[in-house]
């Protein structure tokens, strides 16, 4: 059976609202709503979001067609920039670059690559641990730490030329019982479910 990690789609950034608490916008909620629609939304037995609000709304849409309960698992969340705030999009996309390309180091304060690797890493498998390999399951949170973890399902080391295309709004698709891809990232309204 099949495990997703979802990225939640686009969102209102508001620099004065901290980054987690962000929402999603009209053109995000329109894209989880298409995806909402597919056939293998209604196949998923479990959805485990982060505890950011985008990652939330996010869920919570995908979880109507299946009627299941959103669990939140506040670890989750994506990699851990606080100590910069917010950050104009160009100088985002620098950081980032930095970010993936020296993983064992901090940029400015944020939370290192190798540590955010392991905490998406040790969060998933946690949830894995304790399920039910026959029920197709789906991870909703963010891109960075998505990459992070894709990286540690492909053995592959930590770059950003493994990262999302721009925009979010992506899933990649892995086997439940042995972790290894199935997809790599398909805009979540494209997917057209599990091979």
């Amino acid at each position: 059976m099949f495990g997703l990690y979802i990225t939640h789609p686009q969102v209102k950034i508001d620099a004065a609202v901290p980054v987690p608490e962000w929402g999603l916008s009209d053109v995000g909620v329109a894209r989880a709503r298409m995806a909402a629609a597919k056939p293998w939304v209604a196949q998923l037995r479990r959805i485990v979001s982060s505890g950011e609000t985008k990652a939330i709304e996010t869920a919570g849409i995908l979880a109507a067609p299946s009627g299941v309960t959103v669990e939140i698992v506040e670890e989750m969340h994506e990699n851990d920039r606080s100590a910069t705030g917010f950050l104009p999009p160009p100088e985002f996309e620098r950081a980032a670059d930095r970010f993936f390309a020296n993983p064992d180091e901090s940029f400015n304060g944020w939370e290192r690559a190798i540590d955010a690797q392991r905490r998406i890493v040790a969060s998933v498998e946690h949830v894995l641990s304790t399920h039910d390999t026959g029920r197709p399951i789906a991870f909703v949170g963010h891109g960075g730490v998505g990459t992070l973890l894709k990286c540690h399902l492909e053995g592959r080391p930590i770059r950003r030329d493994r990262d999302q295309p721009h925009g979010g709004g992506n899933l990649y698709c892995f086997r439940l019982a042995d972790r290894r891809l199935s997809c790599d990232w398909t805009p979540i309204e494209d997917w057209q479910g599990w091979m």
